[in-house]
């Protein structure tokens, strides 16, 4: 594991805890170069996920890109990186439990919309408005109405 600060690959474990429900284990390291303290996660790979993209081509399953995703629509929204961690992992066990061999992007998609639209409908919205490209201010209220009722 390299330094963020000085990218030496020499540290040490200060503290391990396991979080999110058994699911991960978050270590405190330090640099044994410059003292920088910084923050890893260990996850359990379940299992080999590829996303099937609108174009066609085939990619690895990026959790870092979920958590972008919603970390952007989330933005200045009451919402703790928990939570957004915790959703990113409801996504991950979604597609792992429910799906074999390669998912479609725009199942993940609809996915990260529900999980949104459960926690912040400002950040659903947000969200919403980008993935599912809405042409003009008629779609966009038609979905605000939809939220209303």
């Amino acid at each position: 594991m390299k330094c963020p600060k000085c990218s030496k690959s020499e540290n040490k474990v200060i503290d391990s805890r396991i979080v999110r429900d058994d699911t991960a284990i978050r270590r405190r390291r330090e640099c044994t170069e410059c003292g920088n303290r910084f923050t890893t996660y260990e996850y359990i790979e379940k299992a080999e996920v590829l996303v099937e993209k609108n174009n066609g081509t085939i990619e690895e399953y990026d959790r870092q890109k979920i958590k972008k995703g919603i970390s952007l629509a989330c933005m200045k929204r009451h919402i703790t990186p928990e939570q957004i961690d915790n959703m990113v992992d409801d996504i991950y066990n979604s597609i792992t439990s429910n799906y074999s061999g390669n998912i479609k992007s725009a199942v993940i998609g609809e996915l990260v919309i529900e999980k949104l639209k459960e926690t912040d409908e400002v950040a659903y919205i947000r969200f919403a408005s980008v993935y599912r490209k809405f042409k003009d201010v008629k779609e966009f209220m038609k979905e605000l109405q939809n939220i209303i009722k």
